[in-house]
């Protein structure tokens, strides 16, 4: 059950963060997630067999939600804050696409069932210190699309998915993430940071999977992620070369996405120190030459090169000589809107793909 769940979240890492969340369809796989909570609930009251009937209404229900069974609604209704006396046993706190400015110290108290928490697409630029205080069983927390500066003060101790993408967060401070030790997907795209706003020891504790700062201000790969990462997501930033240091911490890596940046160079050897990766994204870049070194991938499978300005490939640049390194065939290879001519590239270049489909050349235009 904990494999299904991790991924799920990380299928989820892949989607668009600033789509709104549809709380029913997520219901549909609210038992099979909560089944694999690791916390004790001793205290609770056994449920009675109408509780997973979604249509019964709530006559308590604050005024312009909707509210259901362990699940309350108050999206695109126009909110200006948290609406007041939410049920205490409400597991899903849908407020997406409202107008509210702030979270309150108190907007959530009692609230100690709950398990994601939806606001996105608000103006939120203020969220009280003690605001997430006793949620210990939120596991999600989606906070994308608002107007935050910083990331929160004390976050939810046993939150597994966090989203921030596209606020207004420059800086990330030393320990920001502190005592998240559960959380597997942290979502920080569409913020304007840069290097240099990334304090070291800002990922301090974490265990973190995946990990997406797309469409910021990188000029280089921050060395200080959490290394137990597996997907790392750079794409649209200004990285303009890729280094050996670049990823000996990062061992764990299965998944990389550099698309869209401005890298020229990927230096010799910078791809060894993570030995088991399966995708590498280095599309719409400005490389000349096929990046060095992923002929001694065992693993790797699919690499995006397409849109630079590679002129030529080599023979041995994707496969190596003896056959018996390579365990994984590769299934996708694109080299497409290159200036590489396809006629000069010889057969056996392609030699551990797994078909003829497998590679995409051509359609180059100045």
């Amino acid at each position: 059950m904990r494999v299904f769940l991790l991924l799920c979240l990380l299928a989820l890492g892949n989607a668009k963060p600033y789509e709104p969340i549809n709380v029913m369809e997520f219901m549909k796989h609210y038992d099979i997630m909560m089944a694999d909570s690791d916390d004790d609930d001793d205290d609770e009251e056994e449920e009675d067999d109408d509780d997973n009937d979604l249509d019964d209404e709530d006559e308590d229900c604050p005024s312009g939600c909707h509210c259901s069974p362990r699940v309350m609604q108050c999206s695109d209704q126009g909110q200006i804050s948290v609406p007041e006396k939410i049920p205490e046993d409400t597991v899903i706190l849908d407020l997406q696409n409202n107008d509210i400015t702030e979270i309150k110290e108190d907007d959530f108290k009692g609230l100690h069932k709950l398990y994601g928490l939806f606001l996105i697409n608000n103006k939120i630029s203020k969220i009280h210190p003690k605001a997430f205080r006793h949620l210990n069983h939120l596991r999600l927390l989606y906070l994308s699309y608002n107007l935050l500066t910083e990331i929160p003060a004390n976050l939810p101790p046993n939150v597994v998915e966090l989203r921030f993408h596209e606020n207004k967060i420059n800086k990330i401070q030393k320990d920001a993430f502190k005592g998240l030790r559960k959380l597997h997907v942290l979502e920080l795209g569409a913020n304007p940071l840069a290097n240099s706003g990334i304090e070291l020891g800002a990922f301090n504790g974490l265990s973190t999977l995946y990990v997406g700062m797309a469409e910021a201000k990188l000029t280089a790969i921050p060395k200080d992620f959490p290394t137990s990462m597996t997907e790392l997501n750079l794409d649209y930033n200004k990285i303009i070369k890729v280094e050996i240091e670049d990823f000996i911490r990062y061992k764990n890596l299965l998944r990389l996405r550099l698309g869209f940046n401005q890298i020229k160079s990927v230096e010799n050897g910078s791809f060894a120190t993570i030995p088991n990766v399966r995708e590498i994204h280095l599309d719409n870049n400005r490389l000349k030459k096929v990046p060095p070194g992923l002929s001694s991938l065992r693993y790797l499978q699919v690499v995006f090169l397409h849109g630079n300005k590679i002129s030529s490939v080599g023979v041995n640049d994707f496969c190596p000589s003896r056959p018996s390194i390579k365990k994984n065939l590769y299934t996708g290879i694109s080299l497409f809107a290159n200036p590489v001519k396809y006629w000069d590239i010889q057969p056996a270049t392609f030699r551990c793909v797994s078909g003829r489909r497998g590679v995409q050349l051509g359609n180059f235009r100045k």
